[in-house]
């Protein structure tokens, strides 16, 4: 993949603490998994920024090159990626994800 995909994929990770890579939009998921996540996000406070994968077959392959992670969507904290549904589900049911947030500085609503 171009280095200036890359780029710009680390001037999306740095510009906000919480950056969701995602299958449509917050308002209008076009997965299960990225519906699933969006909810996670808001119910927990975290604001967050979002791209639909699915509008730029170029960034949706240099993420998957980018995090050597296949899948979408792809949830990253202060440029470091969380995980997947499934991951940032458990993480979220146990409260690994509260204090993963508290841990990185992230302010999450009450």
């Amino acid at each position: 993949m171009s280095e200036a995909v890359f780029e710009r994929i680390r001037e999306q990770l740095a510009a906000d603490d919480v950056v969701l890579y995602m299958k449509g939009t917050p308002v209008f998921p076009m997965c299960g998994f990225s519906a699933r996540v969006v909810q996670i996000l808001s119910d927990a406070g975290v604001k967050f920024q979002s791209y639909n994968v699915l509008e730029d077959p170029e960034l949706r392959q240099g993420l998957k090159d980018f995090s050597n992670w296949p899948t979408f969507p792809q949830l990253y904290v202060k440029g470091e990626l969380v995980g997947g549904c499934d991951i940032v589900t458990e993480m979220a049911q146990t409260g690994e994800l509260r204090q993963l947030l508290a841990e990185k500085g992230v302010v999450v609503a009450a």
